[in-house]
């Protein structure tokens, strides 16, 4: 494996339904850091918490000052790097320490990228992304509850919370594509300039 192959992740959000599902294609040299960016855009969470990327019993992320031991940095390490350091292949996604969203990444494939397409792409999107700060999968299994029961108590204030006309089954594959593509672009290797010589 070297940096010019890509690894193709599918994740899901675990413990939710209507299930939410990603497939993406992501450079297998690509930081820790910046892989968490590519998940916070296919699965349209809005990078409002702190996250984990866990490789069994050892995790990255945003260091601290605060935390004595707390994640490692997941600016210094690689995908291809843990892959073959801890010798895995899923991978657990922690987003939102209070919130507690779960993803399993499971490495589904190792393929050479494609010459002119750029990293990370979208291959597939099933389900909507819950709303932030809905409570987790049990919270927002009932704020989905509530929502469709007009004689509920709360269910006027489950409507507001939720965005208008929010359908948990539908989900905007072209917005998650463009948005991935934003990344890829903002990420593209600059080609090596040459200063004139001098004379």
């Amino acid at each position: 494996m070297t940096a010019d192959h890509i690894a193709r992740l599918k994740i899901t959000l675990d413990d939710v339904e209507p299930q939410v599902l990603r497939r993406i294609e992501v450079p297998l040299d690509i930081r820790l850091d910046r892989l968490h960016l590519a998940l916070q855009a296919a699965l349209g969470w809005t990078n409002s918490h702190l996250y984990e990327i866990r490789a069994r019993d050892t995790g990255w992320g945003a260091p601290s000052p605060d935390w004595d031991d707390g994640p490692l940095n997941a600016a210094k390490a690689r995908l291809i790097d843990v892959l073959e350091d801890c010798g895995v292949k899923t991978l657990k996604y922690l987003y939102d320490f209070g919130d507690g969203w779960e993803h399993t990444v499971k490495v589904e494939r190792i393929l050479e990228a494609v010459p002119g397409v750029a990293y990370p792409r979208l291959i597939e999107a099933i389900g909507r992304c819950p709303p932030e700060d809905s409570g987790g999968p049990w919270g927002y299994a009932d704020l989905l509850e509530v929502s469709r029961d007009p004689k509920h108590e709360r269910h006027e204030e489950a409507a507001n919370w939720l965005p208008p006309d929010f359908d948990p089954a539908r989900v905007d594959a072209e917005h998650i594509a463009a948005t991935l593509a934003s990344l890829a672009k903002r990420w593209a290797r600059k080609p090596a300039t040459r200063k004139p010589k001098t004379t």
